[in-house]
């Protein structure tokens, strides 16, 4: 693990609405997260932990505060320069899939190598790769809606992984597996980590996903209160 950091937030808070509508999401978060870490991020629903991670892929920006991810200031890049950073350095994994519904499992995995310019030879191999690690090969030619959620989460994260990128964020990744299932997608990301130079954020109620974290974060009311080291 290297003590160069990832992701640096600074007294980070994000309030939506105006007056007596406001909403106070984050209130002042601090975190580091340094490179070759897995950290999860636990707290109950409203806690503020998908504006968090929303935040530091940069689909939102923070209304106060200091915000770093891979050295780079998102607040300093227009909105179409954001979009090309994020495809080029980060990957997102949310609970809502957004495999395209027309193309295979193969065919979803391919399409974002295809976006960073992969060559056809590494796309395949990084293809089979990816769905074969998350067992879902067999799948290779099954298109989303001929998938249990289950499977679709696993081809939304080998897309995820064949992309190589240097921080992965992901929104409940084993929210929609079985424990079983679980265990074995946890020990893939375990895997990443140390075989891809990964940095790995996610928020999760799980407690298997926690304890492979070198690190959790309690969120509570939008602000980070206690940080402890996995029990592995």
């Amino acid at each position: 693990m290297s003590d160069q950091a990832v992701i640096r937030a600074v007294d980070l808070h994000r309030v939506y609405g105006h007056g007596e509508q406001q909403v106070h999401a984050l209130r002042g978060a601090t975190l580091s997260v340094s490179a070759g870490e897995i950290v999860a991020v636990s707290g109950p629903s409203g806690s503020g932990k998908t504006t968090l991670l929303n935040c530091v892929v940069g689909l939102d920006s923070p209304t106060d505060g200091q915000l770093t991810v891979l050295g780079q200031d998102l607040a300093d890049l227009p909105y179409e320069d954001r979009v090309g950073w994020r495809r080029e350095h980060i990957a997102i994994v949310f609970q809502a899939t957004g495999l395209l519904p027309h193309l295979s499992a193969a065919e979803n995995v391919d399409v974002v190598l295809r976006i960073r310019g992969v060559g056809r030879d590494e796309r395949r191999r990084r293809v089979d790769e990816a769905l074969d690690q998350l067992g879902i090969g067999a799948l290779h030619s099954h298109r989303p809606g001929e998938l249990s959620g289950g499977q679709q989460q696993r081809v939304s994260l080998a897309r995820a992984l064949a992309s190589r990128p240097s921080l992965l964020i992901a929104d409940e990744p084993t929210g929609q597996l079985d424990s079983e299932t679980s265990a074995m997608v946890l020990e893939q990301l375990r895997h990443a980590v140390s075989d891809h130079e990964l940095t790995i954020v996610m928020s999760t109620h799980d407690r298997a996903a926690e304890a492979i974290a070198d690190r959790v974060l309690h969120l509570v009311d939008g602000a980070i209160q206690e940080t402890e080291g996995s029990e592995t």
